[in-house]
């Protein structure tokens, strides 16, 4: 319980500027979300416990405090802004000379992003969803990689799906074979769409698999050898590109209950509390190696979502799907890890 003490603060004092946004509605629209950023994410709590556990204690105390800081702020307030003032061509904040127009007309000039999420929230909205083929597409192309990047490895010697697992396992003999494998379901899936969708589908999905080879290569430059994502500044920048694919779509699924950025950031953001906390807990606890397929399980996990959000660019799938599949399969691996135990 220790644990979730801070995250229980942030939860009231979310709810009662929840409230005085937007009265008792505000409050159920932000308790909500929170409740569903939180289920929809606990396979990112296990798997960011498998890489801080690798961590000495100063890089994981500066992901818990700073990364928590960039996860609530910067990927699900700051992120979307700049996405908009990118496909808009126009500044994401205010700049100095909004304040003197304001007092000399009375009016808030709507000329940057941050005014039209608050002065016109549907047409920011608008152009904030009209990016979901880039997003779903760069974010399915990165977590395939971390899902393929875990299984492909002809060292590992514990399988959950044995058969399926021992075969992913004997292509880490061949060079690049996650690589290859993303871009080929890219390919696949961008030959299913119009040539436009297609277009901005497979740049966005090149994108991703260039930021996750990046990353991987950055833990190599800076002598993390071979471990991009176990510690220090490689690890701390790929938790944070993690974070922001596991929850960005979760932003544009919001638009659905609310258009108010700050009631979005609100919810989201005290979703994202508990799962730090469940991160911290896993993490102390030991947790992961004391249930032997949890691990195993949250990367399953991270390849349903992968597969769902590519599928996403072309099909409607419902997001109770998502977060259903995701729970079924952790709860699953931490079953079968209990009994294997007993």
């Amino acid at each position: 319980m220790p644990y979730f003490y801070s995250s229980f603060v942030v939860t009231i004092i979310g709810l009662l500027g929840a409230w005085f946004i937007a009265g008792w509605t505000g409050l159920w629209i932000a308790f909500n979300l929170a409740l569903l950023e939180t289920s929809l994410s606990f396979d990112n709590a296990v798997v960011n416990a498998s890489v801080l556990k690798h961590w000495d204690e100063k890089w994981r105390q500066r992901f818990l405090l700073w990364g928590m800081l960039i996860a609530v702020f910067g990927m699900r307030v700051i992120f979307p802004l700049i996405i908009v003032a990118f496909i808009a061509g126009i500044a994401p904040m205010p700049g100095p000379m909004a304040l003197y127009d304001y007092f000399s007309t009375g009016v808030w000039p709507a000329q940057d992003v941050l005014s039209m999420a608050i002065v016109q929230p549907d047409q920011y909205a608008k152009i904030l969803t009209s990016a979901h083929i880039e997003v779903t597409a760069f974010g399915g192309a990165f977590l395939l990689l971390v899902f393929l990047n875990f299984f492909i490895d002809y060292e590992k010697e514990t399988h959950w799906f044995a058969p399926l697992e021992r075969l992913l396992a004997k292509l880490g003999r061949l060079e690049m074979a996650a690589v290859l494998l993303s871009l080929m379901v890219l390919l696949f899936m961008a030959e299913q769409m119009p040539v436009a969708q297609a277009h901005r589908f497979f740049v966005a999905g090149i994108w991703g698999v260039v930021v996750f080879v990046m990353i991987d290569g950055l833990g190599d430059l800076i002598g993390d050898e071979g471990a991009a994502a176990k510690t220090g500044l490689a690890g701390f920048v790929y938790l944070e590109i993690l974070d922001a694919s596991f929850s960005f779509d979760g932003v544009l699924g919001a638009f659905a209950l609310t258009k108010n950025i700050f009631l979005i950031a609100i919810g989201l953001g005290i979703g994202a509390m508990f799962v730090r906390s469940f991160t911290l807990m896993l993490v102390d606890k030991g947790t992961l190696n004391a249930f032997k397929y949890l691990e195993h399980g949250a990367f399953w996990a991270i390849g349903a979502l992968a597969a769902i959000m590519l599928l996403s660019a072309r099909y409607h799938v419902p997001e109770a799907v998502t977060g259903g599949l995701a729970a079924i399969l952790i709860l699953f691996a931490a079953l079968h890890s209990w009994l294997v135990r007993r």
